[in-house]
Formats: structure tokens, C-alpha cells, sequence
């Protein structure tokens, strides 16, 4: 009896080891993945910027982000770090769909599918980053993309519906992700405790600010989405470098683009502060 219990025992603890292991591993993925997509954004924003006041000759969008960071002191190792924690995103979301999010109802399907779909997109993203530290390409222009993704599904049976359909996904999700962050449901997954007011308030400027400006250029890409359906042309969709700019020619002009711009420094910044604070 005593054996057995001992056995039992040992089972269960190296059980709790597996756990805490894998829990540990996860948290460091998605520390990773988070200060890797806050570099992203920060460096899109920052060309962003450098439209809006006339300057800059690269796009504002992964490619240019990454053609940028190339040209630093030690860029290679740069692409190379930012490419893993980029895998580290896509685990994180993985283990999230195949184990449940941190969170109340985290095992339900409603929470575990978009975990999957982020999975998803997190793995091409990280592919294309390593591609093009790996110099195999990579960097493309968003725009030039989304313009031939869009032909090739508009060349499908029902190919316009698709498209249209995507972009108003797109464009919900946008909303949803600018009133999430009005309503700062961000703080729900942050470990807030002990903050100084000061670091609140950063808190809440970033996460505002920045997740307004995300939901707002999402918005925008779903919108060029379905007016390229209902016109049934390609060219009209735009990607995330030619959202940017269509911004410069609302009635605010390049000032619309530039506060938009800086949003999304502002969304790179609070990733940064994710990856110290989210509760993984």
C-alpha cells in the first residue's frame, strides 16, 4: 500500500512538474511573441509618420518594417530574434486553442477559435519574417498582396461573395477592436497590481490610443475589401501600406494619418507592456 501511494505520489508530481513546465514555456512564448509584434508596430507607425510629414521612401507596412530593421547595427541578428518571437506568438495561440484561454468560459469554442485563427496568422507572419531574414523574400508589398490574393479568390465560384464577406469580417473585427479598447477590456488580462497612477495612466494611453488606431486602420482594410467586391475590382483592395495613405487624403489630410500613425506606436508600446503584464 505504502509503494502504491508512493508511486502515486511520484505520478502526480512529475504530472504538476509537466504543467508548471509547459505553463512556463508558454508564458516565455508569449512574453516573446508580444515584444516581437510591438517592434511591428512601432516601426510601421514610425514610417507611418514619416509619410505623413512628406519624408520617408519605404512602405509603412511588415515589408518596410522589416527592410528597416535590417539596416541596423546587427539587423540580421535582429530579423532572426524577432522572427522567433514571432513563433513564440503563434505556439502561444496554438496552446491557447488546443488547451483553453487564460480566462473565464476559456475552454469553450468561442474563446478557442479565434485563438486558432491568431495560431494561423501568427505562423505566416513568422514565416515571412524569417524568409526574408533568411534573404528568400518575405518583405513583399502588403499591397501588391492583398491585390492578387483578391484576384485569385475573385476567380473563384462565388469568389466576389468571399471577398466581401472577408471584408466585413474584417470591418467588425475593426469596431470590435476600437471599442474594446475605448471600454479598456484590456485590463482584465493585465496584471495591474501595485502600478504607480503614472503607470496606469501609460497603461491606459497606450491601450486606448493605440488599440483605437488599430481598430480604425483594420476598419479601413475591410471597407476596401468590400467596395473591391461589390465593383468586382481586385485593384481596388488595399493593403496595409495603401490603407495608410488613403488616410492622407480624408478632409484632415496628412494630419488624420499622422495621429493614426502614431496610434499605432502607441499599439507597439502596449504590446510592450503585454508582454510584461498580460496574464498568460
Amino acid at each position: 500500500m505504502n509503494a502504491g501511494l508512493a508511486g502515486g505520489l511520484a505520478r502526480t508530481g512529475r504530472g504538476r512538474a509537466r504543467r508548471a513546465a509547459n505553463g512556463s514555456a508558454a508564458e516565455g512564448a508569449a512574453r516573446a511573441g508580444l515584444a516581437a509584434r510591438g517592434v511591428i508596430y512601432v516601426l510601421v507607425g514610425t514610417l507611418a509618420l514619416q509619410i505623413a510629414f512628406g519624408g520617408g521612401d519605404r512602405q509603412a507596412d511588415r515589408g518596410g518594417a522589416l527592410a528597416e530593421l535590417s539596416d541596423r547595427p546587427f539587423g540580421a541578428v535582429l530579423l532572426w530574434a524577432l522572427g522567433a518571437g514571432l513563433v513564440g506568438m503563434a505556439l502561444w495561440r496554438l496552446s491557447e486553442a488546443a488547451f483553453g484561454v487564460t480566462g473565464k468560459d476559456g475552454h469553450t469554442a468561442r474563446k478557442r477559435l479565434p485563438a486558432a485563427a491568431r495560431c494561423v496568422f501568427y505562423a505566416f507572419v513568422a514565416y515571412s519574417v524569417l524568409a526574408f531574414a533568411a534573404g528568400a523574400g518575405g518583405g513583399g508589398s502588403s499591397d501588391r498582396q492583398s491585390r492578387d490574393v483578391t484576384a485569385r479568390v475573385m476567380e473563384m465560384p462565388a469568389g466576389r461573395w468571399l471577398v466581401g464577406a472577408a471584408g466585413v469580417a474584417i470591418v467588425v473585427a475593426g469596431v470590435v477592436i476600437g471599442v474594446q479598447a475605448l471600454r479598456r477590456t484590456y485590463r482584465k488580462k493585465m496584471k495591474l497590481g501595485g502600478l504607480s497612477p503614472r503607470a496606469r495612466l501609460l497603461v491606459d494611453v497606450t491601450g486606448v490610443g493605440g488599440g483605437t488606431a488599430r481598430g480604425i486602420v483594420f476598419a479601413a482594410a475591410g471597407a476596401f475589401a468590400v467596395r473591391a467586391a461589390v465593383a468586382y475590382e481586385p485593384d481596388r483592395a488595399k493593403g496595409l501600406d495603401d490603407t495608410l495613405r488613403s488616410f492622407a487624403g480624408t478632409p484632415l489630410g496628412p494630419w488624420f494619418l499622422a495621429l493614426v500613425a502614431a496610434g499605432l506606436v502607441l499599439f507597439g508600446v502596449f504590446s510592450f507592456v503585454l508582454a510584461r503584464r498580460r496574464r498568460v
